[in-house]
């Protein structure tokens, strides 16, 4: 698993949509365990109190939970799991489109450029 954090935003914030990532794209699986905090921020480089901030987060979503001695499980809701993925796309869409506008292009001519851009990969 690949932890790319930066400086630009709270290393907690990009934990939290790093794992969410991994569960809606289904790294994780419904159900199953997470590795432990001491785990998890070992990997990722971070305070093991960064990652359960981060993780305590992801609990108040609803996509993790806790189980009292044997540690954090993936929610086995799929309908919740799938609005997390639609969300997680509006925001990366509503930033790429933020992007664009800074370049000068509209959300017509954005879309064109997206829609040109397949047709050359066809």
């Amino acid at each position: 698993m690949s932890w790319e954090l930066n400086s630009e935003r709270p290393i907690y914030a990009q934990i939290i949509e790093k794992v969410m990532i991994d569960i809606v794209s289904g790294h994780y699986q419904p159900g199953e365990k997470l590795p432990s905090v001491r785990d998890l921020a070992s990997d990722a480089a971070v305070n093991p109190n960064t990652m359960q901030k981060a993780l305590s987060e992801l609990e108040r979503s609803g996509l993790v939970y806790s189980q009292r001695t044997s540690g954090r499980y993936i929610t086995e809701d799929r309908t919740m799991i799938e609005n997390a993925k639609k969300e997680l796309a509006h925001k990366q869409i509503q930033e790429f489109i933020k992007k664009m506008n800074q370049l000068g292009l509209s959300k017509e001519e954005t879309i064109a450029l997206i829609q040109n851009g397949e047709e050359d990969d066809l």
